[in-house]
């Protein structure tokens, strides 16, 4: 005879929290919430799973061809795509299962900018930058050489633009808040024979700017000034400590801070 009736537990059916986050009140308010991550980086996923959360993945559709002379600020394009592609997500989860919406979608982009080399005295504030271009994905092995000869002993601008998308009683049943972080990324000055080995290996092909700091191409890196992470893809120190900070006010349950829409 069973003197012991068994007592059913009732899990939480989202739960993005894993066991080594830190407990502290950003990461309290994400246990037990629908948080989706619309991107299917492999390398944004992680850096978040690092830091101890662990959303669920919803690639989205967006097709991430806004035109880049559409911008005044070049640093606003990443956030703009950005922005579309949590949207989408957004919408069409809720479209998809009304009592299953999620909690908040968060979406990133990165892009990497020419950066001008610093002046004699080793600033950037006292000079005019002029105009930044974005540095497009290579396709070929010769693009993505031509690419690396010209950052070669210089530096580029890595920018992340981060949106989020959260559930609001008023229309249309969404805020978003957006913020850009900015990385700068200073290449050695590398012999040609070892350029020349890094496109053979085709890491850089379709990569932002042509190479990846977290793989082999961080053997042609010097130095990364701010955020490593968002080198990568994705600058989750920020977004987790600062979009759900410790001061931030709260809406329906999550915490956010002012950042810009």
């Amino acid at each position: 005879m069973n003197f012991f009736r068994s007592k059913s537990v009732t899990l939480p059916k989202h739960n993005c929290v894993l066991e080594n986050a830190l407990q502290v009140p950003a990461t309290k308010k994400l246990v037990g919430k629908r948080v989706v991550l619309a991107s299917n980086s492999p390398r944004r996923k992680e850096i978040l799973k690092t830091f101890g959360i662990e959303p669920e993945v919803v690639p989205s559709t967006f097709e991430e061809d806004l035109p880049h002379a559409s911008f005044e600020n070049v640093h606003e394009y990443p956030v703009a795509t950005a922005t579309h592609k949590a949207v989408e997500v957004y919408e069409r989860l809720v479209r998809d299962d009304p009592d299953d919406a999620p909690d908040l979608v968060i979406a990133a982009d990165t892009v990497v900018l020419t950066h001008p080399a610093p002046n004699v005295m080793g600033g950037f504030e006292e000079q005019d930058k002029g105009p930044q271009e974005i540095l497009e994905k290579p396709e070929t092995q010769e693009d993505n050489y031509r690419m690396l000869l010209d950052l070669n002993g210089g530096i580029c601008e890595v920018v992340t633009g981060i949106s989020l998308v959260y559930p609001v009683l008023e229309a249309p049943g969404y805020k978003i808040k957006s913020l850009d972080e900015r990385s700068l990324v200073h290449f050695a000055d590398n012999p040609e024979h070892l350029l020349r080995a890094y496109v053979e290996s085709k890491e850089g092909i379709d990569r932002a700017g042509g190479f990846a700091v977290q793989g082999l191409g961080g053997v042609l890196i010097r130095k990364v000034d701010g955020d490593y992470n968002n080198v990568v893809g994705f600058p989750a120190s920020r977004v987790i400590f600062q979009v759900f900070g410790y001061t931030a006010r709260r809406r329906n349950g999550l915490p956010l801070v002012g950042v810009a829409v």
